[in-house]
């Protein structure tokens, strides 16, 4: 898209004197949205697929426990890479390059499961696959942060995580549904490359963060963008001027400087504890309805879908209203208690667990939108994408740990200890949370323009 072309299309300036709270809700702002949306449901689906296909691969290539392990966490390896590495480098060259070219790795890699026939292969796709996904965790909430409206990004990026769970639930119902036979699996891998085609052709166009190039001293070209595509009137004084208080480092270490560590050690527990049990979870959600000796485990598992999505969608309202700080404690404790629940009752009739079960399910859907706002409020501008990547890798670390840890400890000691371990994750981050978490509902961290 052309800037004679976006300007044709945009909304009519915006006058100065008018506040953030009424900056308006543009075309374009639906474009940037719709893209990060398209990348949660493409991360979504890739992460759900593995694990509907994975009985049917255990068998095909003969897959140990520890391959079964390797290959569920297999994208949230490259996922911990990803985050880290690329989180950092688009506060050093920018945000667009990296929004749009890791799609490039993500539709190539997809496609390419198709032809894996070994789990060596399989396993060094989805690293690639995580790879870029991860990329997209750092950058992709870090632009949509910088370029939303104040009054509407917390509504904005907690969608994000409702599109994950239904690109997550069409996996699995995919997954449920289709026969399942080692050529069906493989096209159902390979065919998380046409949601993320979709997204790459629709990045096109997309222009860098006028907060990254005004903290970069580029004040004319964030000027320019913001006139442009958010029909702002903004001058080349006003971003240089704002600009000014910020420190344009990259450093990591400034992450842990006074005043900045407290809040990054926060959003490295409070992630990982809340990502742990979830991809753990449903990662092999039909080995823990067996465990629960569930009769009709496919129904139970599309029942818990729906509730996944269902908890997702009604969990934006309390993100929107309510501050982050007292939601966080809140669905931390609830979610703490459900799991405590399944496991003191892993004796009990399968229909009793599943009602903690379907509790747990729904709100951690809704708990998990959080995790899509709280990030970007946590850093300034300048380490944003640093500190995004940051928490986004090291949750994926935990992420990846749970996911190989949990088939083992069913295993080993069944489904009512493997509760328990899982539960007191969650106590941790309730804990931390109480002690940690900061409010940051009304902070601008799109500081790098004030009307």
């Amino acid at each position: 898209m052309t800037n004679t072309t976006a300007a044709a299309e945009g909304p009519p300036p915006v006058a100065a004197s008018d506040t953030t709270e009424r900056e308006p809700l543009t075309g374009f702002h639906l474009r940037v949205t719709a893209t990060t949306f398209g990348a949660n449901f493409s991360d979504g689906y890739a992460l759900g697929i593995i694990g509907a296909v994975l009985p049917v691969l255990g068998t095909t290539m003969h897959l140990s426990g520890v391959w079964q392990g390797l290959l569920g966490a297999s994208a949230l390896i490259g996922l911990f890479f990803g985050s880290i590495v690329l989180g950092r480098v688009a506060d050093a060259i920018g945000r667009q390059k990296l929004y749009l070219y890791n799609f490039w790795l993500i539709v190539i890699a997809s496609a390419a499961q198709f032809w894996a026939h070994s789990p060596l292969v399989l396993f060094l796709l989805r690293l690639i696959i995580g790879f870029g996904l991860g990329c997209d965790y750092a950058v992709g909430p870090t632009l949509l942060s910088e370029f939303a409206p104040r009054r509407l990004r917390g509504f904005l990026l907690g969608s994000l995580t409702v599109l994950w769970t239904v690109g997550y639930v069409v996996a699995n119902i995919l997954g449920t549904y289709i026969p399942l036979t080692d050529s069906a699996a493989r096209w159902l891998l390979a065919s998380g490359a046409l949601p993320a085609l979709l997204v790459l052709l629709l990045r096109i166009g997309v222009p860098e963060s006028p907060s990254w190039l005004a903290s970069r001293g580029r004040a004319a070209e964030a000027a320019q963008i913001r006139r442009t595509y958010l029909g702002q009137e903004s001058t080349a004084e006003q971003e240089a001027t704002t600009a000014a208080t910020q420190s344009p480092t990259t450093r990591y270490r400034e992450l842990f400087a006074p005043g900045q560590a407290t809040k990054t050690w926060f959003g490295v527990i409070f992630f990982s504890a809340q990502v742990l049990p979830y991809f753990a979870i449903y990662t092999f959600m039909s080995q823990i309805l067996s465990a629960m000796h569930i009769s009709n485990a496919d129904t139970q598992n599309l029942v818990l879908n729906l509730a996944l999505l269902l908890g997702g969608i009604i969990g934006l309202w309390p993100v929107h209203r309510m501050g982050r700080r007292p939601f966080t404690i809140g669905t931390f404790a609830i979610l703490a208690g459900c799991l405590g629940l399944m496991a003191v009752l892993s004796d009990a009739s399968s229909w009793l667990l599943m009602v903690p079960f379907l509790a747990y399910t729904f709100v951690m859907a809704g708990a998990s939108n959080i995790t899509q706002v709280y990030p970007p409020e946590l850093f300034p501008t300048a380490l944003r994408g640093t500190g995004v990547g940051f928490l986004n890798g090291t949750s994926r670390i935990a992420s990846a740990v749970g996911t190989f840890l949990l088939p083992v400890s069913l295993s080993a000691i069944g489904v009512g200890w493997s509760m328990g371990w899982l539960a007191l994750v969650l106590l941790l981050g309730t804990v931390i949370s109480l002690a940690w978490a900061p409010e940051t509902r009304d902070t601008l961290t799109t500081e790098g323009w004030h009307h």
